[in-house]
């Protein structure tokens, strides 16, 4: 059985890869039922060479252009493992992106699930690409704790957003240990798998004119991991004058402490995970280089054997703030220190979060009687593994939040311990984060801010509950599902939906790609005077440091004030961060 979630996938994946999928030969996802299309595919001729597509159709039913698993960088192997990405300038002949790319190694079963170490591709779907209009631009950053997903069709899909007027573009970067290995000195100062993403930013700005879009209308969006990537291009002077509109949903780098200028911790637990010596930073990238890329990317889950709780901590990487050691950085300085500074790209920022994120980890404890007790027998040792805590006064830490959130009692699996148990999760990775990332912003960015909450349930979700198979609250990634198709997950919300439980969620498709549609164009999530019909009840505030509204997205949009804030006063009681 493979250990990794997705963030919150695992039985959704699962299920979805057997029921709604088969491979061929080269391990290449298959959806079905997979019309044939005999048309001769397109042809973009991009100054970087010409690259031939594939056509596909929207959810309703505009035939749109698809090119996938473009190289923006050279493969990432040999003595480039581990290196930042040499920018992909020219292609020597046409390149084939008729079909899908692989997605960056993880351990997932290759048959099944296409994964290969040349992984630096990215998608681009565009309604027309010799129109003199050229169209706004939405470059996603997929999500999944810098360890897991990809960008591909099958997990972040174009089907809903190409039925409007946007070229899209979906990337891949290095994950995990391949991505994010940090020794802190010159071997590895660490970062790459952001610095994959400005090289593809780069790619787009000298490219995307050619399949029809604005390289001066560029808007970066991420969930999860993705959205703390788009806060910290922001910050990085790698990535200036790339993108003009920000979209982060669920996550941002402001979080309980600074971020570190290293992880040699996990340099050196990978080494040894597959018998390297960990003496030195040489030594270490030295050994690891002549391991292939399946003993490297498959040993992720031995992370979480050794040193985890269950599937505790939700995330070991994180950015780094990188020591100068004769290489261009691509973070300096820390991120709330860079804003309240302003030294950083200040462009119009969409913020989110969903209503209940992680709640559904408290089930995986409280449901499993060994984690249980272990949980309730060591409360002040596992807490900070769960809830990210820092070293400095983690016991006391502990014992505060379980005071707060749980009233001192030990969990148990009761409805009243679970929701307890699960804001804390929620709060803990992500709505302190998403909170200080807005309040930070709204405060020292002259460009625009506006805040939401997904609190919309549907048909689908992230967490079903395995007893009914329907949503139980709004989980992490929730949102995402109305923004793309995932085939790999989920059948595709029709353009009309079918009887209840969830006749709405073609409404929330629309609703959702709408804001996403204005915003890439106008920098305003509102719509203009007699523009998107869907979004005529939209009337959604700047959020602003006085009275920080906040927009609740669910069956009908409502404006309301200081979103968790009273839940989230004993994180700044223990970890304080000056806005």
């Amino acid at each position: 059985m493979i250990k990794i979630f997705l963030l919150s996938a695992i039985a959704v994946c699962a299920l979805a890869a057997e029921q709604h999928h088969s491979h061929d030969q080269t391990g290449d996802v298959i959806t079905k039922p997979a019309a044939v299309d005999s048309t001769p595919g397109p042809v973009t001729v991009t100054p970087a060479g010409a690259v031939r597509g594939s056509w596909m159709d929207s959810r309703l039913g505009r035939r749109f252009q698809a090119y996938r698993g473009i190289r923006y960088a050279q493969p990432p192997v040999g003595e480039l493992r581990f290196q930042p990405p040499v920018d992909m300038n020219t292609y020597t002949s046409e390149v084939d992106a008729s079909e899908e790319g692989p997605g960056c190694p993880e351990p997932v079963d290759s048959t099944v699930y296409y994964v290969d170490e040349d992984c630096l591709r990215l998608n681009v779907y565009t309604p027309e690409n010799n129109s003199s209009r050229k169209l706004p631009v939405i470059v996603f950053i997929h999500p999944g704790g810098y360890y897991s997903f990809s960008g591909r069709s099958d997990l972040f899909g174009p089907h809903y957003l190409l039925d409007r007027d946007v070229v899209l573009v979906v990337i891949n970067y290095r994950l995990a240990s391949l991505g994010f290995l940090s020794t802190g000195d010159s071997v590895a100062p660490g970062n790459n798998g952001f610095k994959d993403q400005v090289s593809a930013l780069r790619w787009i700005q000298r490219n995307v004119a050619a399949f029809g879009g604005d390289p001066g209308q560029v808007t970066i969006a991420g969930c999860s991991a993705g959205s703390s990537s788009v806060v910290l291009h922001m910050i990085s002077p790698m990535s200036k004058n790339l993108f003009h509109r920000g979209i982060a949903m669920s996550w941002s780098p402001m979080g309980k402490e600074p971020l570190p200028s290293h992880q040699l911790d996990l340099a050196q637990k990978q080494a040894s995970f597959l018998d390297c010596p960990t003496n030195s930073s040489r030594a270490i990238v030295d050994c690891l280089k002549t391991k292939t890329w399946q003993e490297i990317g498959y040993s992720l889950n031995t992370f979480w054997d050794k040193y985890g709780f269950g599937f505790d901590p939700i995330s070991f990487w994180t950015p780094v703030v990188e020591p100068d050691v004769g290489q261009h950085r691509f973070l300096s300085v820390q991120p709330d220190e860079a804003v309240r500074s302003g030294q950083f790209s200040a462009v119009p920022l969409l913020v989110s979060q969903t209503e209940d994120e992680f709640f559904w980890k408290a089930f995986y404890v409280t449901r499993n009687e060994t984690l249980r007790d272990r949980m309730n027998a060591e409360w002040e040792n596992i807490a900070p593994i769960s809830f990210n805590l820092p070293e400095k006064n983690f016991a006391a830490a502990s014992r505060r939040l379980k005071a707060v959130y749980l009233g001192g009692k030990p969990v148990e699996d009761t409805p009243e311990r679970n929701k307890a148990l699960g804001k804390l999760y929620g709060d803990s990775w992500i709505g302190l984060n998403a909170h200080r990332l807005a309040n930070l912003m709204c405060r020292h960015s002259p460009q625009p801010v506006w805040y939401s909450v997904f609190s919309y349930i549907g048909n689908r979700s992230f967490y079903e509950d395995p007893v009914t198979g329907k949503p139980a609250g709004v989980a992490h990634h929730d949102d995402t599902i109305y923004v793309f198709s995932q085939s790999y997950l989920r059948p595709p919300i029709q353009a009309r939906s079918p009887p209840p439980p969830a006749p709405q969620d073609h409404l929330m498709v629309e609703r959702m790609t709408a804001i996403w549609y204005t915003f890439a164009k106008n920098g305003n999530p509102n719509p203009r005077e007699g523009e998107l019909p869907e979004l005529s009840s939209l009337d959604w505030p700047v959020m602003n440091p006085e009275d920080r509204k906040y927009l609740k997205v669910d069956l009908e949009f409502s404006v309301h004030e200081k979103l968790h804030e009273k839940q989230l006063e004993v994180w700044d009681e223990l970890y304080p961060m000056k806005f």
